[in-house]
């Protein structure tokens, strides 16, 4: 054998002659604010170990724009976005659009949680990887609990009363700007998983059952939604029929509310060091209903699915794999206290050392009340338009909560052609 041919075949067997992988770019909608940041902290990460690139498109932070924007491009089979960040509620909606992640991320899938996992799966197919769970939490200020001795309220009607009497003696001190109790009061997605929180923990249901029976029109649904109509203007500013999260968690982190309901997100900025409530937040459960009722948190959280439009699949996927990976999920958890979707996590001390509340809270997080999402599929986001709306009337004063829920029932009713037929 020639020297040449040789020095030819041991460049073969070694890779020396092989042209080195091409470097592609892949965009990816991620959230914005603090989302976004930690966002782009993981995808640097990669970058730096693939040698490809990754652009950040900027997307509505409002989830109810979000979703209309994602069905318009998608439905135009636009190669614009590769990686889409999704709600929890969006894989049968959207799930079409997306790639079968099972093949190449099947096996580390197992890792997560399995209602999530089965959550994402639509006719066998997985079409997103979880990238960090939600559940509805309560905040409350402990210096001010503490002033006026009173324990953290159990009930909403507790919250209520805690609410307006510590509101009172404070503004009857001086202090105009502090209101009871803001939530998330704007008409879309947010209000609701709010009132689904109300209506679940007294024992109302959850607006249509897992039969697809409509369930909304009921009296311990009454109840809940009647209470919260009488926050607004009493321990809720009116403002807050206008409130998303970040507007109720700037009034509470401004020091301007005793409670807050909210998602664990907001405690890391809570406790930053410009926070002028930094050390004094608790977290605890969401309040129960009065009699029958129980604690009910709104499941939430995000995830990553691929589009199947996208001109780079596979290098998309890898990126998936890296960002919803243990470690990116730890980074995230403790520098932005997004809960995980890997079971482990929850164990580690350098997570609990930060965020203590993910240990104390686990079965919370384990246990969060689904939106009827699954049952209504396609039609999911018309039946939650409907509902936001219903509630929203009787938070303006516009409508009772009977009539109101009446209304919807009727309306549920139409969408559903009877009922059982979503």
């Amino acid at each position: 054998m020639t020297r040449p041919l040789l020095l030819s075949l041991l460049a073969l067997l070694l890779g020396a002659g092989a042209a080195p992988a091409r470097a592609e770019t892949v965009t990816i909608a991620c959230g914005t604010g603090v989302q976004l940041d930690l966002c782009k902290e993981s995808a640097n990460k990669w970058m730096e170990a693939t040698g490809h690139t990754v652009e950040f498109v900027s997307a509505p932070n409002s989830s109810t724009e979000l979703l209309a924007l994602y069905q318009q491009m998608l439905a135009a089979g636009a190669e614009d976005i590769d990686v889409f960040q999704i709600d929890v509620i969006w894989p049968g909606i959207l799930g079409d659009h997306f790639i079968d992640l099972n093949p190449a991320l099947g096996e580390v899938a197992t890792e997560h949680f399995e209602a999530i996992i089965d959550n994402n799966t639509v006719d066998g197919r997985l079409v997103a990887m979880p990238w960090y769970t939600d559940a509805g939490l309560l905040y409350y200020r402990t210096d001010l609990l503490e002033k006026y001795d009173r324990p953290v309220p159990n009930t909403w009607q507790a919250l209520t009363d805690t609410a307006e009497y510590i509101q009172e003696q404070e503004r009857a001190a001086g202090n105009d700007l502090l209101w009871g109790y803001v939530f998330q009061g704007k008409a879309y997605e947010g209000l609701t998983c709010n009132a689904l929180e109300w209506v679940a923990s007294q024992g109302g249901g959850t607006v249509v059952a897992d039969d697809g029976d409509i369930t909304i029109n009921n009296p311990a649904a009454v109840e809940a939604v009647k209470l919260a109509g009488t926050w607004v203007g009493g321990i809720t500013p009116e403002g807050v029929l206008n409130y998303a999260e970040e507007e109720a968690r700037g009034v509470f982190q401004s020091g301007n509310a005793v409670f807050m309901r909210n998602w664990p997100y907001a405690y890391s900025l809570s406790q930053g060091e410009d926070s002028p409530v930094k050390d004094r937040v608790g977290i605890a459960v969401l309040p129960e209903g009065e009699g029958e009722g129980s604690h009910a948190a709104a499941l939430g959280g995000w995830h990553l699915a691929v589009s199947k439009y996208s001109e780079h699949p596979e290098i998309a996927t890898d990126l998936v794999r890296h960002l919803t990976s243990a470690g990116e999920q730890k980074m995230r958890a403790i520098q932005g206290s997004f809960l995980p979707t890997i079971r482990s996590l929850y164990e580690d001390e350098e997570i609990l050392a930060v965020v203590p509340f993910f240990g104390e809270l686990y079965e919370v997080f384990t246990s969060a009340v689904p939106r009827p999402s699954t049952v209504t599929g396609d039609k999911y986001n018309q039946v939650s338009n409907e509902f936001w709306n219903a509630v929203h009337g009787v938070l303006s004063g516009n409508t009772t909560a009977e009539q109101s829920l009446a209304d919807l029932e009727s309306a549920l009713s139409r969408l559903s052609r009877g009922g059982r037929r979503w």
